[in-house]
């Protein structure tokens, strides 16, 4: 069994950071991709990024160069962290987890997968 959970949401002002963090517990965890979404209410999912246990990561177009995706295999942890907020990154973030590579975790993940684990996600708001 896996369980997902996020931490180290909350609010800051635009050019602020943050750093969110996903523990992971369960023996699958060791072999699977982990990556970050997120959602504004009434919007898509956006696929933000993505890690493998060997460390190879990929981001969306629209965080590259501002978030940061590391892990920590021994701790099973792994950490986003957040450069340069602006208000349009205001969002419910959530951690995932499955057996795809980063990429395609990033391009399909969806909570109707049955072979995904997600968090109940971290709230993110950053003011102007």
């Amino acid at each position: 069994q896996v369980q997902i959970m996020e931490s180290g949401g909350g609010s800051v002002q635009a050019g602020g950071s943050l750093r969110l963090s996903c523990e992971a517990s369960g023996s699958k965890f060791r072999t699977y991709s982990m990556g970050w979404f997120r959602q504004v209410s009434g919007k898509g999912r956006e696929g933000v990024a993505a890690i493998d246990n060997d460390g190879k990561t990929t981001y969306a177009d629209s965080v590259k160069g501002r978030f940061s995706i590391s892990g920590e295999d021994t701790k099973n942890l792994v950490y986003l962290q957040m450069d340069s907020l602006k208000p349009e990154d205001t969002a419910m973030y959530y951690c995932v987890a499955g057996p795809y590579s980063p990429v395609t975790l990033l391009r399909r993940a969806s909570p109707d997968d049955p072979f995904e684990y997600w968090g109940q996600g971290t709230q993110v708001t950053v003011s102007s």
